[in-house]
């Protein structure tokens, strides 16, 4: 593999060459412009997959893939402060891939492809539509691979503006009060995180550099750095004894460590989403268009996760010990309630959206589980679920372009006239509710068996909402399948060849998981194994 090439760069900004492309296109021309941004999302896809096929983690610690550069650099000096003369603030332009974040970014690249099928249904501004739906994905894959902190959350605002404008425009009824929502509680979230991130790296993103006599601070928000900091403060800065004065000044305070990992924990809280900051989600699920909420639900959710584990668990592992019951109450929570209300549902869309709230819950207690089984399990779950809700919502779209509706009393007996469709929806509901050989079923059960040893009971109390899902699962998708069918849904079309791709290809990869999960567990295994050696060394083991 030619070291000379930006593999993660290319991946990453290979959407805006599409964006290029459609610049030139008529407006008018649906065909065309629907046409260049599908090419455009293959290109990440392959090279996603084919990175992915390649990766090596034990090739180096922090895997193969590293792309860094100098970007912006400003000098301060100042007068002596315990010998450092000279202050460096330093922004890189900084990517890695390792086993948590390249298997993301395989997903992020496959939903988006399938979502670009699903975009079909799409009746008005395609160009000005498919410009913001491949900025959303330059976001993510930045989001995934993003190895500095600023440059994280320049990615992550990226695909809060691009979400915003798609709901806003191509959303239903109440599109505008759903994207204001969005942007409300997501706003709040990212100046959370930007709080957060500004404290990191002033606590503890430098580098001491000597130069002769001078002693220069390099500050950054370098994650390497960052973390290597935080696990032995004895490296902040190198100072002299007689300099220091047998104290530390750059240490970052047990209270300062605990300030930052609460700011972090609240604002990806509100992202994947933890009760009680799920009400935006319900509103994005329900007055999104299908296509843009198969990526909100299988991929930007999971960026909550994603960044609870990276900036969370890992930087301050201490912290995630001590907060382990809490986590684990909160996702068993999530898990209860979000199978409760999806019982209750009448709309097929909410029942998802509950759904994708009491699935998040299972991650939750992965994470709090804090060691490999459950990690891997949490993550597992990430993925599965981020492909069993595209598929889901895919399927939503197709029915509300051919029904008007996705009220569940109002459906029924589809299975007749539309069996291909049906027989794609029960299977995915399988796949949803845990049924081994089927994605679903791994997450979980590695979920649950993680935390089982430390909190036996609380566990057993969770693993209620998997029998509630089971309940909520079987009772929509019969709903809509049997019984019954409705004269006016007499002459309805099964799916097309542009539906059904995507719904073939998205059911691909749950079976492939399911039967064969050792293919993404494998990744995540070499994956922590660093990670896992510093979590251990700072908890005790």
């Amino acid at each position: 593999m030619p070291e000379q090439i930006p593999w993660l760069t290319v991946l990453t900004f290979s959407p805006l060459i599409g964006i290029l492309v459609l610049l030139f296109l008529p407006k008018a021309n649906s065909r065309s412009l629907r046409t260049a941004a599908l090419v455009t999302t293959l290109v990440p896809l392959a090279l996603s997959l084919w990175l992915f096929a390649q990766y090596d983690p034990s090739a180096e610690p922090s895997g193969v893939y590293v792309e860094q550069a100098a970007w912006i650099q400003a000098a301060l000096n100042s007068e002596a402060l315990n010998g450092v003369t000279s202050y460096v603030y330093e922004f890189q332009y900084r990517l890695a891939a390792d086993g948590l974040s390249l298997p993301l970014a395989v997903l992020a690249a496959l939903v988006t492809t399938m979502a670009a099928l699903a975009s079909v249904h799409i009746k008005k501004r395609w160009k000005a539509f498919y410009i913001w739906f491949l900025l959303l994905e330059t976001g993510m894959l930045g989001v995934f691979l993003a190895r500095d902190l600023i440059l994280f959350f320049l990615f992550f605002e990226l695909t809060l503006i691009s979400l915003f404008f798609l709901i806003a425009i191509w959303g239903f009824f109440n599109r505008e009060k759903a994207a204001n929502t969005f942007l409300i509680y997501n706003g709040i979230g990212s100046a959370i995180m930007l709080i957060a991130f500004v404290l990191l790296i002033v606590n503890a993103g430098f580098q001491s550099v000597q130069d002769g006599e001078t002693l220069r601070l390099v500050y950054s928000g370098n994650y390497e750095t960052i973390l290597a900091n935080l696990a032995d403060p004895s490296a902040y800065v190198n100072l002299p004894d007689e300099q220091m004065n047998g104290d530390n000044p750059f240490f970052m305070s047990e209270g300062m460590r605990w300030t930052v990992f609460i700011l972090i924990f609240a604002a990806f809280a509100i992202k994947l989403p933890v009760l009680p900051f799920h009400t935006w989600m319900l509103r994005v699920h329900a007055e999104a268009p299908p296509s843009v909420v198969m990526i909100h639900s299988g991929v930007l959710l999971k960026m909550g996760a994603y960044g609870l584990l990276r900036f969370g668990v890992f930087l301050f592992p201490q912290q995630a010990d001590d907060a382990v019951f809490v986590i684990a109450l909160l996702g068993a929570a999530n898990i209860l309630y979000g199978a409760i209300v999806a019982f209750v549902q009448n709309e097929f869309k909410l029942v998802l959206a509950y759904s994708s709230i009491s699935h998040m819950g299972i991650v939750l207690l992965g994470i709090a589980s804090l060691n490999e089984i459950g990690l891997q399990g949490a993550v597992f779950q990430l993925v599965s679920h981020g492909l069993i809700s595209a598929l889901l919502f895919l399927i939503v779209g197709s029915l509300h372009e051919r029904t008007g509706t996705t009220e569940l009393q109002e459906l029924g007996g589809l299975a007749r006239s539309l069996p291909f469709m049906s027989g794609v929806l029960l299977t995915a509901g399988m796949a949803s509710l845990g049924l081994p050989g089927l994605s679903g079923f791994v997450g979980e059960f590695l979920s649950f068996l993680g935390l089982f040893d430390s909190m036996k009971w609380l566990t057993a109390i969770a693993a209620i909402g998997v029998i509630l899902t089971a309940v909520y699962i079987l009772r929509s998708v019969l709903k809509i399948t049997f019984g019954p069918l409705p004269d006016r849904y007499a002459a309805l079309k099964d799916a097309r060849l542009i539906e059904a791709v995507p719904m073939i290809a998205l059911l691909a990869f749950i079976l492939l998981l399911g039967v064969y999960p050792s293919i993404l567990t494998d990744s995540l295994q070499y994956g922590f194994d660093r990670l896992f050696e510093q979590l251990n060394s700072r908890v005790g083991g």
